[in-house]
């Protein structure tokens, strides 16, 4: 051997540098982008709210937000409407949840197709449907009631406080109805017995044992139905401002009326921003007591509860939920979108398909919402599974330096209502640099920004389950961090990765109050155009909008069942 290779054999081989790692750079981009995507908007909310119209430090805002009997009223009503959703929500589905998942009521399954029905429906076009069907004077429901009783007009009015607090409770349900239903799957039925066994009845063991055990579910489900409802602004918009019902939501909009006051309604929203973490903080704590009595080393028996013939009750209370939530509102839509004139009701000379010509091959603006929506919903979708996947994998790997102060940015958006952070991410890329307003890439930036803790959430709990040997295999044989994720991390999350693009996707479609602010005329999406639509009345179109939204909602949904499981949508 020459003495030019012994030399060589006897230098130690040079210990490569991390930074030469391009999966570091690659995630070092990707908190970068985090911090432009989460952080700016909330600072600049922040900044916004405390600054004058000149530009100047200022609390000007918040007395001139604050300081009206009219916008504290306003506050106050969100908060009695929240309260009154939040418990309707849990009469709706508390019970759906305990039948489904603790009784032997026939048809289980069925009542949970409804509430993944319920919880696909946006709840923009429940309101619709809902105004078409209860409208004081020509809503179907009270023309059926005179035409039955003989009176002069019919019971219902939707444009009233309970009248905006069902519908919205209607479309929220379904979050008690997760909630409780995971619980209740965790409670083993040994616990029942054992209350059997000492003379308990039925009904008494629900009440005192099963209920009990999952009620911190149950309210901490209560509390996000609570900020959900006070931060909704689609609903409200349909029916509370006819009613002459003022909300937060509806105020806060109109501070974005002539003149524009973005810094009061940036410090109009603190105090709404401010009761979001907190209960946040209060939910997290709830939920992280739960089943410290169900949960045991030890996998529990779990069977349906024989409860005679309460059965028949029980299905004829979700058959009415469903027909409520689903059919209802379904069927109304349908026959207003093939009608001329929808007051007129079902006679003759009165079914057309004009409405269903006019959005595809006349009014060109459905026509690019329906575009639109379906664009910018799959654009966010994508990049949110992109970005999920690898916040959740620099975290739970431990790859970046922080990564729990990766985690808490990428989580952070939960804690800020949509209306509130579309204030933010109009102050913060409205204007130059970025020069964003009414542009798509603002949607999708808006989007990402709001749904991306669900992939994160998501793809977080798919990496915990893989075996990271199957990584460091492919790490010993020489593939790079970014290999890894593209060969094998990626492959073996497939399934649950496409589950998350669905949901993200069909989440997207029913967003308004993120959107309200941000399109402009060539990036209109179906929630928002829906407001302008019901201003002009045009019911006709707007349903026949609707039902083809629904059908490209459910057939994307019917797909992810497909892929990902039935369950797909309704996992905590």
């Amino acid at each position: 051997m020459s003495e030019l290779a012994l030399d060589a054999q006897a230098r130690p081989r040079a210990v490569p540098s991390r930074l030469a790692d391009p999966s570091l750079w690659l995630f070092g981009a990707l908190i970068a982008l985090l911090v432009l995507l989460v952080a700016n908007p909330i600072l600049r909310l922040l900044a916004e709210s405390l600054r004058n119209a000149d530009g100047g430090f200022s609390l000007a805002s918040y007395a001139a937000a604050l300081g009206r009997s009219r916008h504290l009223q306003a506050l106050l009503n969100s908060l009695y409407l929240g309260v009154a959703v939040t418990a309707l929500a849990a009469m709706l589905g508390v019970p759906l949840a305990l039948a489904v998942s603790r009784t032997n009521m026939p048809g289980r399954g069925l009542t949970h197709l409804g509430v993944l029905a319920a919880f696909v429906m946006p709840n923009f076009l429940g309101a619709i449907a809902w105004i078409l069907l209860a409208g004081p004077n020509a809503g179907w429901l009270n023309r059926a009631w005179v035409a039955l009783f003989g009176t002069e007009t019919g019971p219902l009015n939707i444009f009233s406080f309970w009248g905006l607090a069902f519908v919205i409770a209607l479309y929220t349900y379904p979050l008690v109805y997760v909630f409780t239903k995971s619980a209740l799957d965790l409670v083993s039925t040994e616990l029942e017995d054992a209350a059997s066994i000492h003379g308990a009845g039925k009904f008494h063991t629900l009440a005192r044992v099963t209920l009990p055990l999952v009620l911190p579910s149950i309210v901490g489900a209560g509390i996000l139905i609570f900020l959900e409802t006070i931060a909704l602004y689609g609903t409200p918009a349909l029916i509370a401002i006819p009613a002459g019902l003022n909300l937060a939501t509806t105020q806060i909009v109109s501070f974005f009326e002539y003149p524009l006051r973005v810094e009061q309604a940036a410090a109009f929203s603190m105090p709404i921003l401010a009761m979001t973490v907190a209960l946040l903080v209060l939910q997290r704590r709830l939920l992280a007591k739960k089943g410290f009595v169900s949960v045991s080393g030890k996998g529990g028996e779990r069977r349906p509860f024989d409860i005679g013939w309460w059965k028949w009750p029980l299905l004829a209370y979700a058959a009415l939920v469903g027909l409520l939530s689903v059919v209802l509102p379904l069927v109304i839509l349908l026959l207003a979108s093939v009608s001329r004139a929808w007051g007129r009701g079902i006679v003759s000379g009165n079914f057309t398909l004009a409405n269903f010509h006019a959005i595809f091959f006349e009014q060109l603006t459905v026509r690019s919402a329906l575009l639109n929506t379906v664009l910018y919903s799959g654009a966010t979708a994508l990049v949110c599974v992109g970005m999920g996947l690898c916040v959740a994998y620099a975290t739970q790997r431990r790859i970046t330096p922080f990564p729990n102060l990766l985690q808490f940015l990428a989580l952070a958006p939960v804690a800020v209502p949509g209306l509130v952070l579309a204030i933010g991410l109009y102050a913060a890329y409205a204007g130059p640099p970025f020069s964003l307003y009414g542009t798509g890439l603002l949607i999708v930036i808006a989007f990402t920004t709001r749904f991306l803790p669900i992939a994160v959430v998501a793809s977080g709990a798919s990496i915990r389950s893989l075996n990271p040997e199957l990584e460091e295999a492919g790490r010993i044989l020489g593939a790079g961090r970014l290999t890894v994720l593209r060969r094998i991390v990626v492959p073996l999350l497939a399934k649950p990765l496409a589950g998350v693009f669905i949901l993200v996707f069909v989440i997207c479609t029913k967003e308004l109050s993120t959107a309200v602010f941000l399109t402009g005329p060539a990036s209109r999406v179906v929630s928002v155009l829906t407001l302008d639509l019901s201003e002009q009345g045009n019911y006709e179109v707007l349903a026949a909008m609707g039902v083809v939204l629904v059908v490209i909602v459910t057939a994307v949904v019917g797909l992810g069942m497909r892929i990902a499981g039935r369950d797909f949508m309704l996992r905590r």
